[in-house]
């Protein structure tokens, strides 16, 4: 290939050139496929190559592939609000969509200090967040990500929001289990509070299951109920970043569901459009509205491409191939089977320390030492290689950071897309083993890591 002047991951990497895509298979130019076990970065949710969303983007681009939101509405963008309000849980009704992760939970923390300030109430600015958390790389975003590495560079630039540990039971700082630990985590938020002044925070954000910077943690039955109450004692609105966990991935619309609390406003994005456009949205409740109705009768965020009517057809054709086919139904018997299969490498392999997740969201933790969980000395970068293996294996997975300092640790994300077989599930398992069984040779060898 000709010299490039395309901004990569990594300047001097050498990446494959994908030709084509079908379900959960991508092939590249060199006729090299690969089993997509993390559906991009959590992402593609009904696989690759779907005739139906091709076709739907080819008619709405027929009619109009763009109009700007200040000048008019699009017929694919009022349908797609309308779909995800009778989709979304309590009076999760109104839609801002925008065009990335990032930019819904800036919008929706944008939302939650207009709330406020649209009752009389200017000094509710503040918006508390978990460490071991990630929620955009715009420097809002970011400001709300509790994780230390993409902090780092803009740490001048950015707010210091992230105030509590995440629900991180296989390393609980306080040594404890739940539910005896009566969610000391949680309640951690409280004495946050309190520190900071309610008067002063607008909401508090998570991630019902922590990706990128905490390989799908998921917290215990009643944790999120308990920080729902502590936000509501407190005035304080939950936002809810169901960026990764969104359309399904958990089994339910909204991962929340599965712990039964409704946010007040809630991020969504990547399984939305699944990959064929870009797309996400911040979706707020009538309460939340209700203010902003009242008074400036505007909420204060746009892009130009937001509400992009390509995008929003996109979107909606993903939503009812999910609802044709009953995808999100399917999801909690193929959690089972995939967990199965995975437990059964944590019996094979030393450097499995934990394996976690909700619906087909998993992280695998590697450790040093299983018995005492140490990690792998962050020089050895025992994610990267474990990936590069896995690749070279024709198996895609997903990095995440590990340990709770959010620095010190190694895990990956398993998440295929919703559509994935019994089959193509046994087969990822198989790339998997053949995945580890390198690396641990490579560790007995002497040539990565330490035993």
């Amino acid at each position: 290939m000709e010299k490039s002047y395309l901004i990569k991951p990594m300047l001097d990497e050498i990446y494959p050139v994908i030709d084509h895509g079908k379900g959960v298979y991508l092939v590249d130019k060199n006729g090299k496929k690969y089993l997509d076990a993390a559906s991009g970065a959590v992402t593609a949710n009904i696989g690759h190559g779907v005739t139906e969303i091709m076709e739907a983007m080819l008619e709405q681009a027929k009619k109009v592939s763009f109009v700007y939101r200040s000048q008019f509405t699009s017929e694919a963008a009022e349908k797609l609000a309308a779909k995800i309000a009778e989709w979304t849980p309590g009076e999760l009704n109104w839609c801002f969509f925008v065009n990335s992760g990032s930019e819904a939970t800036e919008t929706a923390m944008k939302m939650a200090i207009q709330y406020w300030q649209e009752q009389g109430i200017h000094t509710k600015t503040k918006i508390l967040s978990r460490w071991v958390s990630y929620h955009g790389i715009t420097m809002g975003a970011l400001s709300m990500s509790g994780h230390p590495g993409r902090r780092a560079r803009f740490i001048p630039l950015l707010e210091d929001f992230p105030a509590i540990n995440p629900p991180y039971c296989y390393r609980c700082p306080y040594n404890l289990e739940a539910p005896s630990c009566n969610y000391l985590c949680a309640n951690e938020l409280e004495t946050a509070i309190r520190r900071v002044g309610k008067g002063q925070i607008a909401a508090f954000i998570a991630e019902p299951v922590i990706g990128a910077a905490g390989g799908a943690i998921a917290p215990p039955k009643d944790y999120f109920k308990r920080i729902k109450k502590i936000c509501l004692e407190n005035d304080i609105l939950f936002i809810a970043d169901e960026v990764m966990t969104g359309f399904g991935r958990t089994g339910t619309m909204l991962a929340c569901e599965q712990w039964e609390v409704v946010p007040d406003i809630v991020a969504l994005g990547k399984g939305m459009g699944a990959g064929y456009a870009p797309i996400a949205a911040a979706v707020a409740s009538e309460k939340v509205m209700e203010p902003i109705l009242s008074g400036s009768k505007s909420v204060m965020s746009g892009h130009t491409l937001s509400a992009n009517p390509l995008s929003c057809a996109v979107s909606l054709a993903v939503l009812e191939y999910l609802e044709k086919n009953g995808i999100m139904k399917e999801v909690n018997n193929k959690s089972v089977y995939l967990k199965n299969q995975l437990e059964k490498l944590k019996n094979q392999f030393y450097f499995i320390g934990d394996i976690r997740g909700k619906g087909l969201l998993f992280g695998i933790e590697f450790v040093a030492d299983s018995k005492t969980k140490q990690p792998f000395d962050r020089k050895t970068s025992v994610t990267q290689k474990i990936i590069e293996l896995a690749k070279e294996k024709g198996l895609l997975i997903y990095p995440a950071g590990a340990g709770i300092d959010g620095v010190n640790g190694d895990a990956i994300i398993i998440s295929p897309p919703l559509t994935i077989t019994k089959r193509e599930m046994e087969e990822l398992a198989y790339l998997l083993k053949e995945t580890f069984a390198a690396f641990l040779s490579a560790i007995c060898t002497g040539t990565d890591g330490e035993h």
